[in-house]
């Protein structure tokens, strides 16, 4: 039997960094930051960092969430999708306290989110014990719902966020933690560092990076045989015609590196939809119809991205890829063979939420 410490985290910097490549006129919808802003600050307390022109939105009461960002606070626009409906309705209101407003989960939206993992198979934490896994039995943990992080501090540029919670697996495990994560504004400099290259003269971007910890506040140590719970980090834009995601990948034999791309998460993915070549894949990201993709840890390089033609935006991910010595949380709804046998990184177009989910 395996045992991990009882002192046992996963770190997961990321950064986000948005791009606007034209220097005057967009067809994005200038001001649209400032609008969604205002909207939001109606409803829950709203954290904004700033640095320059460049700015995001950070709500408490959604676990920290990066909720939208921004090149140019005062007219810029908006990169975050909002799913504005649900969050009028709010999970405080009369409806939502007899259960009629969202039986599974709330979409709240927002450009970049604390999760948790696995959320399927024997050690899921989306299925109580003994449930099936089909759609009428999964629900989304609280603590990743309905639960507000405190505020441990603020600067102009960044924000801490600390929450306790406890969940129990499909398997009846136990898990008491903490949960820390941090949100950074980052300048052009740190950013050019991590992406490894030079922004055009002109440019104008925003760029971010969230810590996100969790650390085992039980008296027995998580051990990979009972199941082990696993950062994930959600991020959910606004969909378009012309948005085309890409995630390179470590080229090689399926017999050395697994398959290139797990496509049949919903169903097999329309070969219109995605374009799979030797070291890269093309994902269309126009929210109009469901699916999601996956690359494995052999394949995984730490960067994903999408561009978005018709309003010239950049988008970059960058996530670490630490060691894994059991491997990375399989999410699959099935009692697994392989239940670290997970991906690294996924993409979700999701049409009923009208945009694309990445993670």
């Amino acid at each position: 039997m395996k045992t991990l410490s009882s002192y046992f985290y996963a770190f997961i910097p990321v950064l986000f960094l948005v791009v606007s490549c034209q220097k005057a006129k967009t067809p994005l919808n200038l001001g649209a930051f400032a609008e969604d802003l205002k909207f939001l600050q109606t409803h829950t307390e709203i954290l904004v960092l700033r640095k320059g022109d460049a700015a995001v939105a950070v709500a408490p009461a959604y676990q920290g969430r990066v909720m939208t960002s921004t090149t140019d606070f005062q007219s810029g626009p908006s990169f975050g999708w909002i799913n504005r409906p649900v969050i009028e309705k709010g999970f405080l209101s009369e409806e939502a306290k007899v259960g009629k407003l969202e039986s599974h989960i709330y979409i709240f939206g927002g450009e970049e989110r604390f999760w948790l993992g696995p959320e399927g198979g024997q050690f899921g934490l989306f299925f109580q014990p003994g449930t099936k896994f089909e759609f009428s039995r999964w629900s989304t943990p609280p603590p990743i719902d309905t639960e507000p992080f405190k505020v441990v501090s603020q600067t102009e540029t960044s924000a801490v966020f600390h929450h306790d919670c406890q969940l129990t697996n499909y398997s009846g495990t136990v898990f008491k933690m903490g949960i820390d994560r941090t949100v950074r504004l980052l300048d052009q400099r740190e950013t050019e560092t991590l992406i490894v290259g030079k922004l055009a003269p002109g440019i104008r971007m925003v760029g971010y990076e969230t810590d996100n910890r969790l650390t085992n506040r039980g008296d027995l140590p998580w051990i990979a045989e009972s199941g082990l719970p696993s950062v994930w980090i959600l991020g959910m834009y606004n969909p378009s015609s012309t948005v085309t995601v890409v995630i390179p990948f470590v080229p090689g034999s399926e017999a050395e590196r697994g398959v290139k791309v797990k496509d049949n998460y919903f169903g097999k993915i329309p070969a219109d939809y995605m374009k799979v070549e030797e070291a890269v894949i093309y994902f269309k990201g126009d929210g109009t119809r469901r699916g999601k993709i996956g690359v494995n840890p052999k394949r995984s390089k730490g960067v994903a991205g999408s561009y978005d033609a018709a309003g010239h935006v950049l988008t970059i991910v960058t996530y670490n890829r630490q060691e894994a010595p059991n491997g990375f949380v399989n999410s699959a709804w099935e009692i697994q063979k392989q239940p670290y046998g997970g991906d690294v990184i996924n993409c979700r177009c999701a049409s009923s939420w009208r945009a694309a989910w990445r993670t």
